[in-house]
This record gives structure tokens, sequence and C-alpha cells, in this order.
């Protein structure tokens, strides 16, 4: 008979204490929706009382949030030393939350006893006893963090099991280990979690892992295999300092790899998309390098590794890609050879042949010399590749285009002026911009609209500069690569100069003529 383990969702918390995440109430309900939709057990909410955004979230998620999967949960502290549970108004902000499950973190460590609650062993045994009852009284399912447990249980072992022992009697249902400094290795967790699963062996244990040493999502699998069943973590690994154990490879890893269920199996495919929707959410941009979901997860650069993925497509690839909604991609370098090529421009509906992915390959090694890269330009490589097959662009032809800046009534405005041929009529444009570059692609798209107007459909969404000669001080040239983006598709173009205008304008005209490109095959197909 499979396992389970169960997947409790600690983003909305512990995730927003990252630097650069801040969330607005109606974002954590987006984020509550999208989890449920994932199917985990249980999505932990925040802290009520730690500040009023905290509190307007938990009170729009009793009027406004219907989950079907996951249970949502109030987090909160247990008890002050010397307070009785019903007079602590932590403890009571954390009860008027309504929330039919709540998590009570409470010290486990005796450093922290002494040092920072000030206060005796019993006494702290004690507010744990207390705060679950409490809470247990009042027809809550209660889980237990013990805070710092594996430093506590290497300093002072009778009092960590004490704690737990406490949460446990008085009703928690979870008892939750917590790496909290994130310091502890796998043989130690593994060691610790066997000792004190046998030591409480009628109690159901939780692990939280913070990534510290690189080892949370190790430490959660190891934590797992040896008697825990609850796996506390964040999507894409989100945090304070280095992260927390990231749901994204604890959940595939423990269903793919392991054979536990974690979350329903008809919805680990959506594991990918959900994994970027909340990177939006939180206004970041999602690490391609990510294991499972990020866009380099099954990307494949190399001649030797793409020649053979063409024949067998697992030859490199630990599973297939689409179990966690993610794809194969294929990327072209100077370290490409003709199989990557056909492979990589077949994905664009291209057959090149033998000869003609070899001029792909020629130029490719030489604008590469230059500085140019299509790791990230898909637009820019069909270009070349549609180019090497006898294809020519019939969309409009660049007379000339300029560009200038000034200072007007204590603001700066970038004007420019594109002038181009459409169908045989020459075209003069010129628009505003906040810079240089937003002017120069106004102007072009405005220049093409009256025949292209589906072109106010190709969004640029995002635009990078890296200096590919530092030494050369303002001389150096630069690399420009641009993302666009359509309502079906997203392409990168590329553009290499000394001048960061004739670089920018190679890299946004590229990437418009892409765009229109797959408008116009989409209604030839239609």
């Amino acid at each position: 008979m499979t396992q389970t383990v169960e997947i409790y969702d600690t983003t909305l918390r512990d995730g927003t204490q990252q630097e650069g995440i801040s969330l607005t109430p109606k974002d954590k309900l987006t984020v509550c929706r999208l989890l449920d939709d994932l199917g985990v057990a249980y999505v932990e909410g925040g802290w009520p009382g730690a500040n009023p955004k905290e509190d307007e979230f938990f009170q729009m998620a009793r009027t406004e949030l219907s989950m079907q999967n996951a249970k949502l949960v109030a987090f909160g502290a247990t008890r002050k030393a010397g307070v009785l549970a019903e007079d602590d108004e932590q403890v009571n902000k954390l009860l008027a939350a309504e929330t039919g499950t709540v998590c009570l973190v409470g010290k486990s460590w005796d450093y922290h006893v002494e040092h920072a609650l000030r206060t005796s062993l019993d006494e702290a045994v004690a507010m744990v006893t207390d705060t679950v009852a409490f809470f247990r009284s009042h027809d809550r399912e209660v889980f237990f963090d013990a805070e710092h447990f594996f430093d506590g249980y290497r300093s002072n072992p009778d009092f960590a099991l004490a704690v737990l022992r406490a949460a446990h009697d008085a009703g928690a249902t979870r008892l939750v280990l917590c790496d909290t400094n994130g310091g502890f290795l796998s043989h130690e967790v593994e060691q610790t979690v066997g000792e004190v699963t046998e030591a409480i062996s009628d109690g159901t244990f939780g692990c939280h892992f913070h990534n510290d040493t690189g080892l949370a999502v190790g430490n959660s699998l190891t934590a797992v295999r040896n008697g825990v069943f609850q796996v506390q973590g964040c999507v894409n690994g989100y945090g304070e300092r280095t992260g927390n154990a990231d749901l994204c490879s604890v959940i595939p890893n423990l269903s793919l790899k392991m054979g536990y269920t974690t979350i329903p199996n008809e919805r680990l495919g959506k594991l990918t998309a959900i994994s970027h929707h909340i990177a939006d959410v939180m206004n970041l941009t999602l690490d391609p390098h990510l294991p499972y979901v990020g866009a380099s997860a099954f990307t494949h650069k190399a001649g030797l590794h793409t020649s053979a993925m063409a024949r067998r497509p697992d030859a490199y690839e630990h599973m297939a890609p689409t179990a966690v909604g993610n794809e194969t991609r294929m990327v072209v370098s100077e370290l490409a050879g003709r199989s990557t090529v056909m492979a990589k421009a077949k994905e664009s509906g291209l057959d090149l042949t033998s000869s003609q992915a070899q001029l792909v390959i020629d130029r490719i090694k030489e604008r590469e010399h230059l500085g140019y890269t299509y790791e990230s330009a898909g637009g820019s490589f069909e270009l070349l590749a549609r180019e090497a097959s006898g294809w020519k662009q019939d969309f409009f032809d660049v007379e000339s285009y300029r560009v200038f800046v000034e200072h007007r009534n204590g603001d700066v405005v970038a004007e420019a002026t594109v002038k181009v041929v459409v169908d045989g009529k020459r075209i003069v444009s010129t628009r505003e911009g906040d810079g240089p570059v937003s002017a120069l692609d106004r102007a072009l798209r405005a220049g093409l609209a009256d025949r292209y107007p589906h072109v106010d459909s190709i969004k640029l969404t995002d635009y990078r500069v890296r200096d590919l000669d530092s030494s050369d001080g303002t001389s150096a040239r630069v690399r420009v690569i641009t993302e666009h983006t359509d309502v079906d598709s997203t392409w990168g173009s590329v553009g290499v100069h000394q001048n960061i205008i004739d670089a920018s304008w190679t890299a946004i005209s590229d990437g418009l003529l892409m765009g229109l490109v797959h408008h116009r095959e989409r209604a030839e197909s239609a």
C-alpha cells in the first residue's frame, strides 16, 4: 500500500520573510487558490495580529476564500510566560482568525528558553501544554512547531522531548521538528528523527527545514524515510536567508521517485504552471535552473546530448518533464551540432536539410564570436533558421531610425523617429518614450500599426543589457536581450553593438518581426 505524506505549505508566512517579497491580502488569496488547485493539504495563511495586513487577510478569507482541497491554517505562538492562555492577547487574536486549524510555535531549545524567554524550563513546558489545551477546548485542530528542535535536542534531549510530549498529551495532532537555523546535515537528521519517533511512538510527526546548508529538500526526504508524516515548505523555496524546503522539489521527489502519495496524482502536471504563477504574484523572476519547474530543468545545449535526445528522449532526462507540467527544450550555441539545430528548428515547424543546418551553425559561430547568444534568444535563432532555408521577410524594410534625449521642464524625454517601407509605402513615425529604447519601440510599432494592427498584441516583457568588454569603458560592446510575448507564445531576441541603441534596435525589431511571423502563420492555418 502506498504511503501518504502530508504537504503543508508555509509560503504565505515563512516565504514572505524573504527579502523583496511583500504581498497584499488579495495576493495572498490568489496564492491560496493556486495552492488549493495544486492539492496541498494545508496552507498556512500567516500570523494574525502581527500587522493590520495579516488581520485583513484572515477577515477577507472568511468571506471570500473557499478551498476544495486545502485547509487554511493560522500561525501563532504559545502564551507568554506567566500569563494565562485565555488572557494572552496574541493567543486570542489567533483564535479570532476562526481557522479550523492553528499551528503553534514554541521553544524546544533550552538556550532560547533561558536567554530569549528568560524563564524556567518547567514554565516553557507549561506554556506549550496550556496553549495547546486552550485551542483544543475551542475545537481547533492544533499542530505544534518545535522551534529550533534539532539544536535543542542536541543541547538537552530530555527537555526537547518533554516539550513534544507536552504538546502531544495536550492534544496536538502534529509534532513538527524544525531546523530553524538550517544548519543540520542529513545524517544528523536521520539519527535525531529516528530517536525521536521511537521515543514518542504514538506521535504523528512533521518536519520544517531551512536551506542554510543547501539540504532542506534532502533533509525533508530523510525525515520522511525515518517516520515523518507531514512536510512543511514553500513553493519555489522562498523564505528567510537562503529559503525553506522547496515544495516544487519535495513533492515530485516524494511522489515520482519514492512512491509516496503527496498531492493527487492528476495534479502533479500543474506543478510547473503554478510555480510560475506564484512567482508572478511574488513579482519575482523564477530561477530558470530550479529542479523540475525551472525553464532550464529539461533544457539541453551540448551537441552530444541533443543528438542523443533526438533519437531517445529519455537518454539525458531523469524523468518525463510532462509529469510536472514542464517540457523538453533545446538551445543552440557554438557547441551545437547539425542534429541540435535541426531539432530546434523543427520545434518552430521548420524542416532544415543537413546543409541548411550547417549554414545556421556557421552563422551562429560567427555571431557568438561577436558576443551574440542564442540560448535565451529563440526568436533570433528562428529568424536565422528561416533565412538558411531561403526565406526572406516581407513585412517591412527599415530605411533609417534616430533617437535623441532632451531635458524638458525638469523631465528627461526621449523622442525617436523611424522610417520604414511597408507594402511599397514609405512611413515616417515619431514617438516619445520614457527612454530611448521605449521611444524606438513605440515609433516602430506606430509605423507598422496601420498594416499590422495586431502588433499591439505583441508585448515587450523583458529588456536586459550586458557589458561584454568592461575594460573598454564607454567603448565596450553591449549585448541586449529582449523578451516578447503574445497570446500564444514567448520568445527572445538578441542584439550586439558598441552602441547600445543599435544593439537595442536589433533585438526589438527582430522581436516584433518574429511576432508578425507567428501571427501570419496562425492566421494561415486557421
